[in-house]
């Protein structure tokens, strides 16, 4: 293991691959892949202090703000100081980058760049298992049985927000946030942008780049 703590983020819009992309890095490298989704559904869960303030958000139909999420973000964070780590999800926001800033140097971020024609398809046909936050694309990653998670045979959903005439004002709402946040890293010299279509063709330059990092725990075709 390296002896010098790696600390990167992948940004990229709804819809761009970016959970895709972090399973794989952090399988092959082996950093600690830190969902602030995931985290957020965990902490629905668990009857904690940011749980309960998210839970009184999402019951009256608004989204949890960025402080909360902010805050969940640094306690986790906190618990991990001695890891390796990927962050997905977090930084959306200009806020939550200079907040992020404030405890830890960034080594790397990597931004997904995917045309806007792709995400508004790949985003259409995507059905989501909301207990779990599994989620299946009905073109390239079908659940076994229609409409059916794999691992529970619980229904799937499609968020409201991925309904074709919603997709276009979230993606909107992305850039908008997401510009400053990418600026500032630009600016600095760790951001590293790749642009596609398909994920599996990005990888190969992602892994290429981790690899200058940090030494690999798996190798590219093992993938």
């Amino acid at each position: 293991m390296a002896s010098k703590l790696l600390r990167a983020v992948v940004l990229g819009p709804p819809g761009s691959g970016k959970g895709t992309v972090c399973e794989r890095i952090a399988r092959s490298f082996g950093l600690q892949h830190l969902s602030s989704g995931q985290f957020l559904r965990e902490s629905l869960g668990g009857g904690g202090e940011v749980g309960v303030l998210a839970k009184q958000y999402l019951e009256r139909g608004l989204l949890v703000p960025d402080h909360v999420i902010t805050r969940m973000m640094m306690m986790e964070l906190e618990k991990r100081r001695e890891q390796h780590w990927l962050l997905d999800g977090f930084p959306r926001t200009l806020g939550q980058a200079e907040a992020l800033d404030r405890i830890c140097e960034l080594d790397l971020v990597v931004s997904l760049n995917i045309p806007f024609e792709t995400l508004k398809d790949r985003l259409s046909a995507r059905w989501v298992h909301p207990a779990s936050g599994r989620v299946y694309n009905m073109d390239f990653n079908p659940p076994h049985v229609r409409g059916v998670d794999d691992l529970t045979g619980e229904p799937l959903v499609q968020s409201e927000d991925d309904r074709p005439e919603a997709v276009a004002a979230r993606l909107r709402k992305y850039k908008d946030a997401a510009k400053p946040v990418i600026e500032m890293y630009k600016s600095r010299g760790i951001l590293h942008s790749f642009s596609g279509t398909e994920t599996n063709k990005i990888w190969p330059y992602v892994y290429a780049l981790l690899s200058s990092k940090i030494p690999p725990v798996l190798s590219d075709e093992e993938n």
